[in-house]
């Protein structure tokens, strides 16, 4: 069962930050390709929108990390409108994590930390929540994800069509609780929930 996903309402000042935001990224992809050049031209509903609606399945308090970052989608996104929240950042491209400081910095956001480095290299804090857009099967990611995690921390992840498949799979290695929620930007999309995560006894 799915369930809709809270609108965001309205703030002026998290918006500026966002205006802020895809203008640099507008501006920096011209040189190091940060979203593909179909999308860019629909930024704010395709990336912005996209990242923005995770914002109501956070937990209230604290840090969140975002894995693979790239543009700082969602990770960047959910920063502009969380900014007295620890942001962190993992994004091992050099060029890519350069965007990320410099987008941050204009954005006014000095609780955003950015680990330029690989995932598994990564030094964090317990994580309250983990975010990850496009990076890896769910399998995979929980396997990213899981070392970094509080012990009650949980997991929120954009799926495609293929959500369920990846459920399936993933619960093979490991054991979790998922919420389902409908995508308010893409129809074939599901942004899941997971909470309680921990490895299967038999791996």
């Amino acid at each position: 069962m799915k369930h809709p996903i809270p609108e965001v309402p309205h703030d002026a000042a998290r918006d500026a930050r966002l205006a802020t935001y895809r203008d640099l990224l507008l501006r920096w992809n011209a040189t190091i390709n940060l979203v593909s050049a179909r999308t860019a031209a629909e930024v704010d509903h395709r990336h912005v929108a996209d990242s923005l609606q995770l914002l109501p399945l956070l937990p209230g308090v604290g840090p969140i990390a975002d894995l693979g970052s790239g543009a700082g989608l969602p990770g960047l996104v959910l920063a502009a409108a969380l900014p007295d929240r620890a942001v962190h950042l993992v994004e091992s491209d050099r060029r890519k994590a350069a965007f990320l400081i410099d987008a941050a910095a204009r954005m006014g956001l000095p609780k955003v930390k950015v680990h330029a480095q690989r995932i598994e290299d990564a030094v964090l804090p317990p994580i309250a929540a983990m975010t990850a857009r496009a990076l890896a099967p769910l399998d995979n990611l929980l396997a990213l994800a899981a070392p970094h995690l509080a012990t009650d921390g949980i997991a929120i992840f954009p799926k495609g069509r293929n959500a369920e498949q990846e459920l399936t799979s993933a619960s093979a290695h490991w054991h979790f609780t998922t919420e389902r929620f409908d995508s308010r930007t893409d129809p074939e999309a599901t942004i899941l929930r997971l909470s309680e995560i921990r490895r299967a006894r038999d791996d």
